[in-house]
């Protein structure tokens, strides 16, 4: 059970390693006007089952679930709620995965939180879901480092990705083992994220260079860090930190390499940005496009239209 490149990544890599029958391929309800799920798409030049429930809670749901006579439910990435009367009908019960070290970072966005947050160390879980979000009893946890360049995108992709396909056969075996951990998450320790959102990635330039730089890192590709130009939103991806200092928000040298803000302590190096309308661009070309020059003031606060 799961969607897009993940999930697809993960049923591929069950049945290239052969040991088990897939009897059925659960994925969202396709969505008008989108590109079919990578998951589904495969599922089917495979000939399996695939069913697209819009929710569990239907008893026809349930009892086609039923029919399938499964071991053990894989959920990898899943968005939709499956509830204890769904998971518990395969015969081993459920498991899914999530990217955090849980129970840190319980929610939807958990790598950008951990980034911004300024984790040096993150990972992947599976555990054994309940009714809760992203509650229940671990079964296996994989770490991996966040290095100081770090964003969003390479963690995810880089890191997780690849591992947390690995963890899926591993918890697999472990689940066909007969004895699968059961580990209780220590609720003292346990943190809920919400969405990152557009809201929340907003450049507060007076803040110290090391959290300006966690937070463009955090949420790059997605949902992209931002500043004010001219009253237009200006998002930034590629950054680095620089020792250079000056009034927050100013911009302090514009080069071939981009164009330099003033933090607190330190300033930014920003390489790549995305104009209102545009696509992503080169810092330096958005520089000379835009007519950018030392001594301008980000972040000037004008609400976007």
């Amino acid at each position: 059970m799961g969607q897009q490149a993940f999930g697809k990544s993960c049923l591929e890599a069950v049945l290239e390693k052969g040991e088990d029958e897939i009897v059925a391929v659960y994925c969202s309800p396709d969505k008008e006007g989108k590109p079919v799920d990578p998951i589904k798409e495969f599922a089917l030049e495979n000939n399996l089952p695939v069913v697209q429930p819009a929710s569990f809670e239907d008893n026809k749901v349930l009892d086609k679930m039923r029919a399938f006579n499964s071991d053990l439910c894989v959920m990898a990435f899943v968005t939709i709620f499956v509830p204890k009367a769904a998971r518990d009908i395969p015969a081993q019960g459920s498991v899914c995965f999530h990217p955090s070290l849980l129970p840190k970072h319980r929610g939807p966005s958990s790598i950008n939180w951990a980034i911004i947050d300024g984790a040096t160390r993150t990972g992947l879980t599976i555990f054994w879901p309940n009714d809760g979000l992203d509650e229940g009893d671990v079964l296996l946890q994989k770490e991996v480092e966040v290095d100081p360049e770090d964003t969003l995108g390479s963690v995810y992709f880089q890191k997780i990705f690849p591992l947390g396909i690995e963890a899926v056969l591993d918890s697999i075996d472990l689940v066909r083992s007969g004895k699968p951990p059961r580990i209780k998450q220590d609720e003292s320790k346990s943190t809920y994220e919400s969405w990152c959102k557009h809201e929340h990635a907003e450049i507060d330039w007076v803040k110290p260079a090391k959290e300006v730089h966690n937070l463009i890192r955090g949420t790059n590709p997605q949902p992209g860090a931002w500043t004010l130009h001219n009253g237009e939103v200006l998002k930034i991806f590629d950054c680095t930190r620089v020792d250079m200092t000056g009034t927050p928000g100013r911009v302090i040298q514009v080069t071939e390499a981009g164009f330099t803000v003033a933090t607190d302590g330190g300033g930014i190096l920003v390489q790549r940005v995305r104009p209102v309308n545009d696509k992503k661009i080169l810092a330096s070309e958005f520089a000379s496009k835009s007519g950018l020059s030392v001594g301008e003031i980000l972040g000037d606060r004008i609400t976007e239209t």
